[in-house]
């Protein structure tokens, strides 16, 4: 059986990492399985790309770009990723897609897949999966919906938008998208239960079968380490009780919730008192130290870490790892924490309840919460077995989320999308 993966980047992005790493897996367990995408920013000779020369590239590049520069004229100011579908490229000729027996579709934005290359892929006849990584495939153009509702519809006066309207950009491109569905069919492989259930709301997405399988990552590099020793590589401080997070966008970044980690750790050293100086946080993914908030206790900056095993260590190293997104289908920061042995605090949305079993391997902050998330960082602090909370988060990983196990659930699907037939998709079908 040969899969081809297909992907906009080789890696960049959590949908990258997670089409790299399902790659992997597959071939652990003996897949033909290979990676093709639109623009390759890595050396990896396994991955392929539809650039054939330089020229080719620099036009593919040229579009990425333009398309960014373009959006800006449509969109207001607001940090919520939206994607027109304005350029797009053919991939049915090239020639590993025409060997390939399964095609499984990734994120596919930045002028890669737009609609009608899309529908065209469906003259290959042969079976596609798609896995969701973010909700753009089912909106008008967004990739995180917050509380708008527009999806379950036809989009339009799209909240987003400068011009909004009944027929406006977003209604546009769900029209576009609507027709290229109507031609290709396609099995979903949502990897949350939170992205399973909006695809089950979705007006494009009716009478589509989904599948609910997570991502994996590589269980023998993020993997747990005895803490003392971590600390001393990684560098962190040895005595301090050490609360690890991500990229720190400003404050005003809606999605990744920065303003409500900065008032939960307001509330956290009040309430620590004199003890609050036992407390120390590092961030890493942080693209400079200028531009950054101001944080109650002392910060390290550990900037971009791009080393996987760098990156495992600090996670080991760590006692909690703090992350206050506002939505996120599965997010890798959190599967990578615990598949390292380190516990997570985050607010109870999307798909992180998949991974954080509230008071078992993390705590389940309510939603948008400041006083509940502080009440997070405080109950691991004070936690009476650590360890056990340790083991916990680790054991999760190996159970759901293994290289093994996700390889599995996908050569279960693709072994049943070849003996099924490729046209009609009859009622809704959604599948465990």
């Amino acid at each position: 059986m040969k899969v081809v993966h297909l992907n906009t980047y080789d890696g960049n992005g959590g949908a990258g990492r997670a089409c790299v790493r399902l790659n992997r897996a597959l071939t652990d367990q003996g897949i033909e399985s290979k990676i093709i995408v639109h623009y390759k920013f890595g050396k990896n000779s396994d991955i392929g790309d539809f650039n054939t020369n330089l020229l080719r590239k620099g036009y593919t590049a040229a579009t990425i770009i333009l398309e960014r520069i373009l959006a800006k004229r449509y969109l207001k100011a607001l940090k919520t990723p939206f994607s027109f579908a304005w350029f797009g490229r053919s991939v049915i000729h090239h020639p590993d897609v025409k060997a390939a027996d399964i095609i499984h579709l990734h994120w596919v934005n930045h002028g890669f897949l737009d609609p009608k290359h899309i529908a065209e892929i469906a003259k290959l006849g042969k079976p596609v999966v798609w896995t969701f990584h973010d909700s753009n495939a089912f909106t008008g153009g967004c990739h995180v919906r917050y509380t708008c509702d527009h999806f379950k519809n036809e989009c339009g006066n799209c909240p987003l938008l400068k011009d909004a309207g009944p027929n406006d950009q977003s209604h546009k491109i769900w029209k576009q998208k609507r027709a290229a569905y109507d031609v290709l069919n396609f099995r979903i492989v949502a990897p949350s239960k939170w992205m399973q259930m909006s695809v089950g709301e979705s007006s494009l997405m009716r009478g589509k079968p989904v599948a609910q399988i997570p991502n994996t990552l590589e269980t023998d590099i993020f993997m747990p380490v005895d803490k003392s020793s971590a600390r001393e590589k990684a560098g962190f401080a040895i005595d301090k009780f050490i609360l690890l997070s991500g990229f720190m966008p400003s404050r005003k970044d809606m999605h990744k919730g920065t303003s409500y980690l900065l008032d939960s750790l307001e509330l956290l050293k009040k309430r620590l008192g004199a003890t609050a100086d036992r407390i120390e946080l590092v961030v890493f993914g942080n693209r400079n130290t200028e531009d950054v908030p101001e944080f109650p206790f002392k910060t390290s900056f550990f900037g971009t870490i791009s080393n996987d095993e760098k990156l495992a260590l600090c996670y080991a190293a760590a006692d909690a790892f703090l992350i206050p997104s506002l939505e996120d289908n599965l997010p890798y920061t959190v599967l990578e924490s615990l598949s390292c042995g380190t516990p997570v605090i985050a607010f109870r949305t999307g798909g992180i309840p998949d991974m954080v079993k509230h008071e078992q391997n993390g705590y389940l902050a309510e939603y948008r919460s400041s006083e509940s998330f502080a009440d997070g960082m405080e109950w691991v602090i004070n936690n009476p077995d650590r360890e056990q909370l340790n083991k916990n988060a680790r054991q999760t990983v190996m159970d759901v989320f293994s290289e093994e196990v996700i390889a599995k659930r996908h050569i279960d699907l693709y072994h049943g999308l070849l003996k099924l037939p490729l046209q009609g998709t009859g009622g809704a079908n959604v599948q465990p």
